[in-house]
């Protein structure tokens, strides 16, 4: 069996030191910390996505918790023309609250770096150290006052756009093969997505830039294939400070394709 590509790209505008731990010594450090973890998917995704991460997350001591967004997964059946990505962010924070979890990682895929980033600034409003750090997963990550669609291409807006009016104000999925899935892979994406609510494409997200900064961030560039909608965020997050970026070798859904090579990098950052 071959194992994807992993590279931690050296980047001299880095903050501080990116935490780097053997892998033979990542359990050991995870049972350590025992740090929250809550993953949240991306469009057209559910909780479900996660499904071959959870157990070894579990086992190297985590508390894990997949969440699925309004609109989605198994709860498309709440889907409206009404949700807003302030929907979302609450879904996340109403969720951490409950659990009374503190110090959690925030994981985000795809969108659903849009919704742990407006989470993240919520959560810490309240408590400091709610949030422990944040990792995106081939996902969006924005700037004070943006929206998911801000960086798209004029064409993909307009796409999107049409597409979404022509079906209820959701976006309907995309073939998985987009995001380099075949097989059965594919076939189980197919059965299992459902068209996303499209009103939080253009919400924009307003945060505390400053008190985001601050936290451990750490954005896993999924490079074979590249997912194009992503590809001002893999440019953006080599130009901020602070960020620790790992490309792995494999396609947009990385929990799917590589399963055991991001659940390693999961316990590097937590």
């Amino acid at each position: 069996m071959t194992h994807p590509t992993v590279s931690v790209l050296p980047c001299s505008n880095l903050t501080g030191s990116p935490r780097e731990p053997a892998v033979e010594n990542l359990n050991i450090a995870s049972q350590v910390s025992a740090r929250p973890i809550v993953l949240v998917h991306g469009a057209w995704g559910g909780a479900w996505i996660w499904k071959r991460v959870l157990a070894p997350l579990r086992a190297a001591g985590h508390e894990v918790h997949a969440l699925t967004l309004t609109g989605d997964g198994d709860r498309a059946h709440l889907r409206h023309p009404g949700i807003k990505l302030a929907q979302h962010v609450q879904d996340v924070v109403a969720s951490v609250q409950a659990e009374e979890l503190r110090d959690v990682l925030l994981v985000g895929h795809s969108y659903g770096g849009m919704v742990v980033t407006g989470a993240a600034d919520r959560l810490l409003q309240t408590d400091p150290h709610a949030v422990g750090g944040l990792v995106y997963v081939d996902a969006m990550v924005p700037l004070p006052g943006e929206g998911w669609g801000d960086q798209h291409s004029d064409e993909v807006v307009a796409a999107r756009t049409a597409a979404a009016r022509a079906h209820d104000h959701a976006l309907p999925p995309p073939d998985p093969a987009d995001f380099g899935l075949t097989g059965a892979d594919r076939d189980w994406l197919l059965r299992r997505q459902v068209p996303h609510p499209f009103g939080p494409y253009r919400d924009p997200l307003q945060f505390d830039g400053a008190r985001w900064a601050a936290l451990p961030r750490t954005f896993i560039d999924c490079t074979q294939p590249a997912y194009p909608t992503i590809a001002a965020m893999r440019q953006r997050v080599r130009q901020l400070p602070g960020f620790k970026v790992v490309e792995l070798a494999t396609g947009h859904c990385p929990m799917v394709t590589e399963p055991d090579a991001l659940v390693r990098l999961l316990l590097a950052a937590a």
